[in-house]
């Protein structure tokens, strides 16, 4: 596993790991739906998460949520483009997007972007060969189905280990589009087509997806695993959250997608002081 993700002009040393600040555009994402989609307030909401620690941010124009609508590429397009921009322009930091649709994905690297996060792991018609042609590092994500129909009685009979398999397959289709595996990162996609159950059990066995010699990305800010084991509404799953993030770090983890940057970010450093003894933050 390589320990710089080369991310456009920017490089990201995985030898430690790093918080990635959750920036939603749009009106219905499930826990920030419409708090950020006008570019004053993005760009302020920004520059508090870089501030309180984040090492990227990743910009979503389309909502993933179980049964989220979906929109139409120019849409996508009108809402991420012109953030990305002017992120690119203000701050002095890698661009995250949050996109299956090749042309966004094409016209975002082309503004300044440094890394491709797809949940569909790149399965749209045309996104593997955007995404080779970009140059940029990719994050692949488990899902079965769609957003739309993602949760209807999903089914393994090992969820590890065909999460594993899945994440595998779409590794090798990369390498053969071009993409090396220097620029690629995986996600376990939880809450993606999985019950509580999958979730629990998925997170647990994390350590089983290292076999795949390739970093971890880790999405479980405010999600409905913690929401369920705690029976809390999605404003009131932060301590919940934190949990995860720590035992996410613990099992391997090396980006850690929050919404709450500034706690999380106290959460991982005691993590670091413990794991150096100190030693980084004397």
């Amino acid at each position: 596993m390589s320990a710089i993700l080369q991310c456009g002009k920017h490089q990201l040393d995985l030898s430690r790991p790093h918080i990635m600040g959750i920036l939603n555009i749009t009106p219905d994402s499930f826990s920030d739906g419409g708090q950020y989609n006008t570019l004053d307030a993005a760009l302020h909401r920004a520059g508090n998460m870089l501030e309180a620690g984040a090492s990227l941010l990743d910009v979503g124009g389309e909502s993933t949520r179980p049964g989220a609508k979906a929109v139409s590429p120019q849409q996508e397009l009108d809402r991420v483009a012109p953030l990305v921009e002017a992120l690119v322009k203000n701050f002095d930091c890698i661009v995250s997007v949050d996109s299956s649709t090749p042309q966004v994905m094409t016209e975002s690297a082309a503004l300044g972007a440094g890394l491709l996060n797809d949940v569909r792991a790149l399965q749209r018609e045309g996104a593997l060969e955007a995404a080779a042609q970009t140059g940029l590092p990719v994050c692949l994500m488990h899902m079965r189905g769609e957003p739309q129909t993602m949760q209807d009685a999903p089914h393994y009979d090992d969820v590890a280990a065909e999460v594993a398999a899945f994440l595998q397959q779409r590794v090798d289709a990369c390498v053969v589009a071009g993409i090396s595996r220097e620029r690629i990162v995986l996600d376990p996609g939880f809450g993606f087509a999985k019950t509580l159950q999958h979730n629990l059990e998925l997170f647990s066995r994390l350590p089983e997806l290292h076999a795949l010699n390739l970093p971890l990305l880790v999405g479980v800010s405010r999600k409905s695993m913690v929401g369920s084991v705690l029976d809390k509404p999605v404003d009131q799953r932060l301590y919940g959250s934190l949990a995860l993030a720590v035992m996410a770090l613990e099992r391997g983890g090396k980006i850690i997608r929050v919404h709450d940057v500034a706690q999380t970010m106290d959460a991982l450093k005691m993590f670091e002081a413990v794991q150096t003894g100190w030693r980084e933050y004397q």
